[in-house]
């Protein structure tokens, strides 16, 4: 599920991101075409298992967003998820929040459409 507004991209996989889950994934990630300025949010409060072929997405998508001048966070990580990104120390790379409302709370633009 995807749900766009004027500049949060709020994406919402369900279940396991591994291979299979990962490409479809990755191709919704694809559908949306990133503009600078935007905050693209991953809502991971949905995904109960990921393996190191449903990291490709998430990699895929910060470095997309980075090149358009976009932000990518995380949140709702769940715990199967977070030990991942953990073992992989890929959460110093990804700015991770506890909650959605969160993202807001401390963002630094307060410009920022609430979703």
């Amino acid at each position: 599920m995807t749900i766009s507004q004027e500049q949060v991209v709020l994406f919402k996989p369900q279940g396991s991101i591994d291979l299979q889950g990962g490409m479809n994934f990755s191709q919704q990630m694809l559908e949306v075409t990133p503009q600078a300025g935007q905050l693209w949010v991953i809502d991971l409060s949905e995904v109960d298992f990921m393996d190191s072929s449903g990291l490709v997405p998430l990699i895929n998508g910060l470095t997309s967003a980075r090149e358009s001048g976009c932000r990518l966070v995380l949140c709702n990580v769940q715990t199967p998820v977070r030990l991942i990104l953990e073992l992989t120390q890929l959460d110093s790379v990804f700015e991770i929040f506890d909650t959605y409302e969160d993202i807001f709370i401390s963002a630094n633009d307060r410009n920022l459409a609430v979703a």
